[in-house]
């Protein structure tokens, strides 16, 4: 079969046992280190993908997606929810009041942000009914003031379903300051466990409780929650439908609350990649060392190949393939192993736990439970080109000095 004699010398030069071990050792070891970078970034950005589709299905099933919020007390919510499905981004619209407090238990406090919901319809805006670990949902009754907190707040309080604390919220009076506390005992009713921060900063009441807690008529309601099919389009959805809806409503949405954190995951992401993409290129330009070290090697065989008429440009493109088949063995490897291990990288995490005991994720620390993992082939796509792209670069400068090493020098002190 034919082959360009460039090609067929540098393949062969790459399979070739060299007569200097260090040589091949270096050319090794590039091999090995281009390899290892690109697995730790597949790696490292499954992970990162993993944690941004754990809080989206973790944080933002349990807030709001967006809210259509009542510049006073929204006595029929209905109408609204019926003008909010209207919009086909829209799947579900219920009834939500919410405050912020402080929850008081045997002298210990802590602040709590407070949902007053419908029980039987927040299973279509929340996975909450899905996470609770002690009681239930529907336990939540009106005019008995019943409670549902999360694990993280139970386990600080050393809390069980039927134990009492109190909430303490503040309300507008005449006293000087303007605001004294209200205090309302309740009574738990169950426990829910989501594995993320909101463990221990939420708790839901009923919508009816909620509202004698702020002296409102027990079917008022703060605001319309609203579930949405695609997140990254709540704002507008939330704003064309307050403004249909007239000058008695604003619009909120889950960016104000917890848009920061998403901006951070996503600019820490991109900041560990590019981090990361730097040990992908160290172990890259190794190649060019290695490089240098075989032209000098073949220092007689370049002399010799231009004297039977080998061309500058077949010489530098010798070199080239020579380092480039280094550069994509090294990529594919480490592309390989890196999907390999994005893969299993959970259930390696959770065998290490088993067998040592501990626990490397700490729900009290962190804002999940254990180390998801999700693989992109965009990702690894990328992160081989860049692979590929580097090595071929760092072959450019040794791959140009054997082009112009003259014949007669080269053989004269060879």
């Amino acid at each position: 079969m034919f082959r360009p004699l460039s090609i067929f010398i540098g393949t062969r030069y790459t399979r070739a046992k060299r007569r200097n071990r260090f040589v091949s050792f270096i050319s090794m070891t590039s091999m090995i280190g281009l390899a290892l970078g690109v697995l730790a970034m597949i790696v490292v950005l499954s992970v990162m993908n993993g944690f941004q589709r754990e809080m989206s299905s973790r944080i933002l099933g349990m807030v709001p997606h967006a809210t259509i919020v009542g510049v006073n007390p929204i006595d029929d919510w209905q109408p609204v929810a019926a003008a909010a499905m209207k919009n086909p981004q829209v799947t579900a619209a219920v009834p939500f009041t919410q405050m912020d407090g402080m929850f008081s238990y045997k002298g210990a406090m802590q602040p709590i942000e407070i949902s007053g919901v419908d029980p039987a319809q927040e299973g279509k805006v929340s996975i909450v009914a899905q996470h609770i670990v002690r009681g239930k949902l529907d336990d939540l009754k009106p005019g008995e003031f019943g409670v549902v907190v999360g694990e993280i707040t139970a386990r600080r309080f050393r809390l069980n379903v039927g134990d009492k604390l109190t909430l303490i919220v503040p309300e507008l009076s005449s006293a000087p300051g303007g605001i004294t506390p209200r205090m309302q005992r309740l009574n738990v009713v169950g426990i829910f466990k989501v594995g993320a921060e909101l463990d221990g900063s939420m708790a839901l009441i009923h919508m009816a409780d909620a509202a004698e807690i702020q002296h409102w008529q027990p079917n008022q309601v703060q605001s319309v929650r609203l579930a949405v099919k695609d997140l990254y389009a709540a704002p507008k959805v939330s704003t064309d439908i307050a403004a249909s809806l007239g000058a008695g409503y604003k619009p909120d949405d889950w960016t104000h609350t917890q848009g920061s954190l998403f901006s951070a995951m996503k600019m820490e992401k991109t900041m560990i990649g590019l981090l990361l993409l730097m040990i992908v290129a160290v172990a890259a330009f190794n190649i060019i060392a290695t490089l240098i070290m075989v032209v000098n090697d073949k220092g007689a065989d370049i002399a010799i190949l231009r004297t039977i008429g080998a061309t500058p440009r077949q010489i530098m493109a010798i070199f080239m393939v020579q380092g480039t088949v280094i550069g994509v063995v090294g990529t594919l490897i480490g592309g390989i192993l890196g999907v390999i291990a994005a893969l299993n990288v959970s259930e390696l995490v959770g065998w290490v736990e088993r067998v040592t005991g501990q626990h490397i994720f700490s729900s009290d620390v962190y804002f999940v439970s254990n180390l998801p993992s999700e693989l992109q082939g965009g990702d690894v796509l990328l992160i081989c080109s860049a692979g590929f792209v580097l090595s071929f670069l760092a072959t450019i400068y040794p791959a140009y000095r054997a082009a112009k090493i003259e014949p007669a020098h080269a053989l004269r002190y060879s």
